[in-house]
């Protein structure tokens, strides 16, 4: 078994804290708080202290903290300096009545405060949900996903892409120009409109000046039309 080797300043903080207990206790008993009362007034002022000095230590240095650390500390500081012969404590004033009879409702709020207040990193960052569920993901609006997609905008030969050079054939039909999906797509629905406004089907010229297409790839999407 080791040696028990004394702390220094361990030993130090034991006797000034039952000093400073004492001293608070004299002070309660003097300004009227007999029995049991008097002893738990310094518990009280000790409790607020230690409380405000963790709060500032595991979250950060913080109003709220600092606050009530120098409210416990006035308390504690003051009856020590106060039975040190400063004061009458055969007649105390009527403030130090008032100030030891007003103390337990003190200490309740800043104790209140210090335990269920959060700090203003935990505010700005929540705590995840306590099932492990992560937090749903924006939804889209339901409604804008039901619409149906726009149409694609009339193209000009300009941004289609040209057709490959190919040999001509010397008695051979020339082979029909490569035509994009979404162009016929788009020619389709042109069609369509035109034969609800007039009845009739889209001849190749009217198809060719409303898509703005060379003649060639218009006969190929009038022959993917039919």
């Amino acid at each position: 078994m080791g040696r028990i080797r004394p702390d220094a300043v361990l030993v130090q903080a034991v006797i000034a804290g039952a000093l400073s207990f004492a001293h608070l206790h004299d002070l309660a008993a003097t300004a009227g708080q007999d029995g049991w009362k008097a002893w738990a007034y310094p518990i009280s002022v000790d409790l607020l202290l230690v409380a405000a000095w963790r709060r500032l230590r595991n979250d950060g240095p913080s109003r709220l903290a600092w606050c009530w650390f120098v409210i416990a500390l006035v308390a504690s500081l003051g009856a020590n300096v106060a039975t040190a012969g400063f004061l009458d404590l055969r007649h105390p004033p009527a403030w130090l009545r008032f100030g030891i009879a007003g103390w337990p409702a003190l200490a309740f709020l800043g104790g209140t405060l210090l335990a269920h207040t959060r700090s203003a990193d935990v505010a700005a960052d929540p705590a995840p949900p306590a099932d492990g569920t992560p937090a749903p993901a924006h939804v889209a609006d339901p409604v804008a996903a039901a619409e149906p997609p726009a149409s694609p905008p009339d193209l000009d030969a300009a941004n289609l892409p040209a057709a490959e050079p190919t040999a001509e054939p010397s008695r051979s039909a020339p082979a029909p120009a490569p035509v994009p999906a979404a162009l016929v797509a788009h020619a389709r629905k042109v069609a369509d409109e035109h034969r609800a406004r007039t009845g009739d089907p889209i001849d190749t010229d009217t198809l060719r000046a409303r898509l703005g297409v060379p003649p060639q790839l218009a006969d190929s999407i009038a022959a993917q039309l039919t």
